[in-house]
Protein backbone atom coordinates (compact mmCIF):
# COMPACT_ATOMS: atom_id res chain seq x y z
CA UNK A 1 0.00 0.00 0.00
CA UNK A 2 1.58 3.32 -1.03
CA UNK A 3 1.97 6.05 1.57
CA UNK A 4 1.85 9.80 1.15
CA UNK A 5 3.19 12.64 3.25
CA UNK A 6 1.75 16.10 2.59
CA UNK A 7 3.83 19.10 3.59
CA UNK A 8 2.45 22.59 4.03
CA UNK A 9 5.24 25.12 4.57
CA UNK A 10 5.33 28.87 4.95
CA UNK A 11 7.95 31.02 3.23
CA UNK A 12 11.43 30.36 4.57
CA UNK A 13 10.39 27.23 6.47
CA UNK A 14 12.52 24.86 4.33
CA UNK A 15 9.57 23.02 2.81
CA UNK A 16 11.48 22.16 -0.36
CA UNK A 17 14.56 20.90 1.49
CA UNK A 18 12.59 18.81 3.97
CA UNK A 19 10.33 17.45 1.22
CA UNK A 20 13.17 16.38 -1.06
CA UNK A 21 15.11 14.83 1.81
CA UNK A 22 12.02 12.89 2.90
CA UNK A 23 11.45 11.65 -0.63
CA UNK A 24 14.99 10.33 -0.72
CA UNK A 25 14.82 8.68 2.68
CA UNK A 26 11.40 7.10 2.08
CA UNK A 27 12.05 6.28 -1.59
CA UNK A 28 8.96 8.16 -2.73
CA UNK A 29 8.37 10.58 -5.62
CA UNK A 30 8.57 14.27 -4.76
CA UNK A 31 5.69 16.40 -6.03
CA UNK A 32 6.45 20.12 -5.92
CA UNK A 33 4.16 23.04 -5.22
CA UNK A 34 1.31 24.17 -7.44
CA UNK A 35 2.27 27.73 -6.55
CA UNK A 36 6.06 28.22 -6.61
CA UNK A 37 7.65 31.34 -5.18
CA UNK A 38 8.21 32.73 -8.68
CA UNK A 39 4.52 32.40 -9.50
CA UNK A 40 3.55 34.06 -6.24
CA UNK A 41 5.88 36.95 -6.96
CA UNK A 42 4.40 37.47 -10.43
CA UNK A 43 0.81 37.26 -9.28
CA UNK A 44 1.17 38.93 -5.87
CA UNK A 45 -2.59 38.35 -5.60
CA UNK A 46 -3.74 41.92 -5.45
CA UNK A 47 -7.40 42.52 -4.60
CA UNK A 48 -8.13 42.93 -8.31
CA UNK A 49 -6.64 39.56 -9.17
CA UNK A 50 -8.54 37.77 -6.42
CA UNK A 51 -11.75 39.46 -7.54
CA UNK A 52 -11.12 38.28 -11.10
CA UNK A 53 -11.39 34.68 -9.87
CA UNK A 54 -15.06 35.25 -9.17
CA UNK A 55 -15.77 36.79 -12.55
CA UNK A 56 -15.38 33.45 -14.38
CA UNK A 57 -13.87 35.18 -17.38
CA UNK A 58 -12.08 32.33 -19.20
CA UNK A 59 -9.13 34.31 -20.59
CA UNK A 60 -8.39 36.04 -17.29
CA UNK A 61 -8.97 32.84 -15.34
CA UNK A 62 -6.70 30.82 -17.66
CA UNK A 63 -3.80 33.20 -17.05
CA UNK A 64 -4.34 33.01 -13.32
CA UNK A 65 -4.57 29.21 -13.35
CA UNK A 66 -1.31 28.92 -15.29
CA UNK A 67 0.41 31.17 -12.78
CA UNK A 68 -0.91 29.11 -9.87
CA UNK A 69 -0.23 25.64 -11.15
CA UNK A 70 2.69 25.99 -13.52
CA UNK A 71 0.51 24.14 -15.99
CA UNK A 72 2.20 25.58 -19.03
CA UNK A 73 0.96 25.15 -22.59
CA UNK A 74 -1.26 22.11 -21.96
CA UNK A 75 -3.79 24.21 -20.03
CA UNK A 76 -6.98 24.04 -22.08
CA UNK A 77 -10.18 26.00 -22.19
CA UNK A 78 -11.85 23.21 -20.22
CA UNK A 79 -10.25 24.58 -17.04
CA UNK A 80 -12.16 27.81 -17.15
CA UNK A 81 -13.50 28.18 -13.60
CA UNK A 82 -12.09 27.91 -10.08
CA UNK A 83 -14.31 24.88 -9.51
CA UNK A 84 -12.89 23.05 -12.51
CA UNK A 85 -9.36 23.96 -11.49
CA UNK A 86 -9.95 22.62 -7.98
CA UNK A 87 -11.46 19.41 -9.32
CA UNK A 88 -8.48 18.91 -11.61
CA UNK A 89 -6.01 19.48 -8.81
CA UNK A 90 -7.89 17.17 -6.45
CA UNK A 91 -8.05 14.39 -9.04
CA UNK A 92 -4.31 14.68 -9.69
CA UNK A 93 -3.41 14.54 -6.00
CA UNK A 94 -5.75 11.64 -5.26
CA UNK A 95 -4.38 9.68 -8.21
CA UNK A 96 -0.85 10.10 -6.88
CA UNK A 97 -1.88 8.91 -3.42
CA UNK A 98 -3.79 5.96 -4.89
CA UNK A 99 -0.95 4.76 -7.12
CA UNK A 100 2.67 5.56 -6.25
CA UNK A 101 2.29 7.56 -3.06
CA UNK A 102 4.54 10.62 -2.73
CA UNK A 103 5.87 13.50 -0.71
CA UNK A 104 3.51 16.27 -1.80
CA UNK A 105 4.61 19.84 -1.07
CA UNK A 106 1.84 22.42 -1.02
CA UNK A 107 -1.18 22.10 -3.32
CA UNK A 108 -3.49 21.99 -0.26
CA UNK A 109 -2.73 18.28 -0.08
CA UNK A 110 -3.58 18.27 3.62
CA UNK A 111 -7.17 19.20 2.69
CA UNK A 112 -7.56 17.04 -0.41
CA UNK A 113 -6.23 13.92 1.36
CA UNK A 114 -7.78 14.53 4.78
CA UNK A 115 -9.05 11.52 6.75
CA UNK A 116 -7.08 8.96 4.75
CA UNK A 117 -5.21 6.32 6.78
CA UNK A 118 -2.40 6.19 4.20
CA UNK A 119 -1.51 9.90 4.56
CA UNK A 120 0.57 11.82 7.11
CA UNK A 121 -0.03 15.56 7.07
CA UNK A 122 2.81 17.88 8.14
CA UNK A 123 3.10 21.64 8.65
CA UNK A 124 6.43 23.54 8.71
CA UNK A 125 6.33 27.07 10.05
CA UNK A 126 8.02 29.48 12.45
CA UNK A 127 8.08 33.14 13.47
CA UNK A 128 8.14 35.52 10.51
CA UNK A 129 11.43 37.16 11.45
CA UNK A 130 13.11 33.81 11.96
CA UNK A 131 11.90 32.57 8.56
CA UNK A 132 13.14 35.74 6.87
CA UNK A 133 16.50 35.29 8.60
CA UNK A 134 16.78 31.77 7.20
CA UNK A 135 16.20 33.07 3.69
CA UNK A 136 18.80 35.82 4.16
CA UNK A 137 21.27 33.23 5.45
CA UNK A 138 21.01 31.51 2.08
CA UNK A 139 22.19 34.58 0.18
CA UNK A 140 19.00 36.57 -0.44
CA UNK A 141 19.18 40.27 0.39
CA UNK A 142 16.93 41.47 3.21
CA UNK A 143 14.64 43.60 1.06
CA UNK A 144 13.95 40.72 -1.33
CA UNK A 145 13.45 38.29 1.55
CA UNK A 146 10.90 40.54 3.24
CA UNK A 147 9.06 41.15 -0.01
CA UNK A 148 9.10 37.44 -0.75
CA UNK A 149 7.68 36.63 2.66
CA UNK A 150 4.79 39.03 2.22
CA UNK A 151 3.95 37.99 -1.32
CA UNK A 152 4.55 34.26 -1.10
CA UNK A 153 2.82 33.70 2.23
CA UNK A 154 -0.13 35.75 1.09
CA UNK A 155 -0.40 34.00 -2.26
CA UNK A 156 -0.18 30.51 -0.76
CA UNK A 157 -2.71 31.39 1.91
CA UNK A 158 -5.06 32.70 -0.77
CA UNK A 159 -4.57 29.53 -2.83
CA UNK A 160 -5.79 27.43 0.09
CA UNK A 161 -8.59 29.83 0.95
CA UNK A 162 -9.95 30.55 -2.52
CA UNK A 163 -9.79 27.04 -3.96
CA UNK A 164 -10.17 24.83 -0.89
CA UNK A 165 -11.84 27.05 1.73
CA UNK A 166 -9.03 26.30 4.18
CA UNK A 167 -6.54 28.12 6.36
CA UNK A 168 -3.01 26.79 6.08
CA UNK A 169 -2.28 27.54 9.74
CA UNK A 170 -5.30 25.60 11.05
CA UNK A 171 -3.85 22.84 13.28
CA UNK A 172 -6.83 20.59 12.56
CA UNK A 173 -5.33 19.92 9.12
CA UNK A 174 -2.15 18.30 10.47
CA UNK A 175 -0.80 15.34 12.36
CA UNK A 176 2.60 17.00 12.89
CA UNK A 177 3.48 20.69 13.21
CA UNK A 178 7.15 21.70 13.43
CA UNK A 179 8.98 24.99 13.90
CA UNK A 180 11.66 24.57 11.26
CA UNK A 181 13.39 27.78 12.34
CA UNK A 182 14.60 26.13 15.56
CA UNK A 183 14.87 22.57 14.22
CA UNK A 184 17.36 21.70 11.48
CA UNK A 185 16.25 20.18 8.21
CA UNK A 186 17.77 16.89 9.34
CA UNK A 187 15.87 16.97 12.63
CA UNK A 188 12.59 17.74 10.86
CA UNK A 189 13.15 14.85 8.47
CA UNK A 190 13.95 12.46 11.32
CA UNK A 191 10.84 13.50 13.26
CA UNK A 192 8.55 13.13 10.25
CA UNK A 193 10.00 9.71 9.42
CA UNK A 194 9.45 8.57 13.00
CA UNK A 195 5.87 9.86 12.85
CA UNK A 196 5.32 8.12 9.51
CA UNK A 197 6.58 4.81 10.90
CA UNK A 198 4.30 5.18 13.89
CA UNK A 199 1.27 6.09 11.78
CA UNK A 200 1.78 3.49 9.08
CA UNK A 201 3.04 0.72 11.33
CA UNK A 202 6.43 0.37 9.62
CA UNK A 203 9.43 -0.96 11.47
Amino acid sequence: MPITVTISASYGAHGDKVGRALAGRLDLPFVDRALPAAGAHELALSANVVESIDEHVPSRWARLAMGFAGMGPWLTEEIETPERFRETQEAKIRNIADTTGAIILGQAGMVVLANRPDVLRVRLDGPVEARIAQVIAHGVDEESARRGQREVDRARNEYARVFFNARQDDPRHYHVMLDSTVLSVEACVDIVIRAAKDRFGAS
